[in-house]
């Protein structure tokens, strides 16, 4: 017996079929959206096919979230067998759609302001993200970029370096307070939600337990916006003013939040490569590769912040960035750009 068709479901769910269906561009995963529209509202219906996505952690995620005040849509039915959800509609416009150079840092702090409530959720039953998890995400930098994209071989001595590199990488990261992290905290996974103050949170299946300025991370240092580093070094300083306010960084000094954070982006931009590259390589999915050249940028600008970092910064110089260009001669002059418009934070 086949699967029940979206109609049916929706028209036995709501009673009648007075509806009209408009469906969604997809992201990344296998799920796909489709808008019900009825004469005087509309609900967004999630289609996550059973064999290929399992909606339970979503359903788990999304109660954990709403109980917390956190602004998530409303689960208004489902049935997980079939791998439908019908949701409260937040509409089409996404943080990204009204971010400017005037209002970026308002929006961004409404957007800190939600994490919040988001990383005071006790959620025990909630994955932990761990040493593991972390080194293994950064592993897709040397699983996918690297080898796949740049066709570069690893010698010896250059995978050592790397391996104390991430080391060091997460290290930085397990040593940092514990909080619930959304995991994609970024501009197209923020709506602006017409009449309501709050913004948005969609796209939170993936949470778990772990390092606290990773969310701030992904909205900061965005990989698809890029903004002055004046106006971040300042949201980074208010998000840890919010932070010591909820008494969540005891003993924290701005220099080791800082510190933290910077390590932090770069174990995010690490995975984010091998991620996109992925993506490309393996799923088809070639839309993410023009994003390359500024999560790059990101990657080295954070690196020579940290004298730590400085060996992997050069070898980043002097065999990535060269080889990059080589592969994709068409990003060179983006890639730049970004770099330059990141440089200002640099120290002298």
């Amino acid at each position: 017996m086949g699967r029940m068709d979206v109609q049916t479901w929706v028209s036995q769910l709501l009673g009648h079929s007075d509806f009209s269906m408009q469906p969604l561009a997809g992201d990344a995963s296998f799920r796909r959206y489709i808008r019900i529209k009825l004469a005087h509202t509309s609900y967004m219906l999630m289609d996550a096919p059973p064999e290929k996505e399992d909606s339970t952690p979503f359903v788990q995620i999304t109660d954990l979230l709403a109980a917390g005040g956190v602004n998530v849509p409303s689960i208004i039915g489902k049935d997980l067998g079939l791998g439908y959800l019908l949701l409260q509609d937040f509409g089409d416009t996404l943080l990204a759609h009204v971010l400017k150079a005037d209002s970026v840092q308002q929006w961004y702090r409404k957007a800190l302001a939600q994490l919040l409530p988001l990383q005071a959720i006790a959620a025990p039953t909630v994955a932990p993200y761990d040493r593991a998890r972390l080194q293994a995400e950064i592993d897709l930098f040397t699983q996918w970029f690297v080898p796949q994209l740049l066709q570069l071989d690893i010698d010896p001595a250059t995978n050592t370096m790397l391996q104390q590199t991430f080391a060091t990488i997460v290290d930085a990261c397990v040593e940092q307070p514990v909080a619930l992290v959304h995991r994609d905290y970024h501009c197209r996974n923020l709506m602006v939600v017409e009449g309501c103050d709050d913004i948005g949170v969609i796209d939170y299946q993936d949470a778990l337990l772990g390092p606290i300025t990773y969310d701030a991370v992904s909205l900061l240092r965005d990989a698809y916006v890029v903004w002055e580093p004046a106006i971040i070094e300042g949201l980074v300083a208010e998000f840890y003013a919010m932070l010591c306010a909820e008494r969540k960084l005891s003993g924290v000094t701005l220099a080791d939040f800082s510190h933290g954070f910077n390590m932090m982006a770069m174990q995010r931009h690490l995975k984010v490569l091998g991620i996109f590259v992925r993506l490309k390589q393996r799923d088809g999915k070639s839309g993410y590769m023009n994003d390359l050249p500024l999560v790059l940028a990101y990657l080295l600008s954070e690196s020579r912040l940290l004298p730590e970092m400085q060996t992997f910064s050069q070898w980043l110089e002097q065999v990535v960035v060269p080889r990059y260009v080589q592969v994709l001669p068409e990003h060179a002059a983006v890639l730049q750009a970004h770099l330059a418009r990141l440089t200002p934070q640099h120290k002298a």
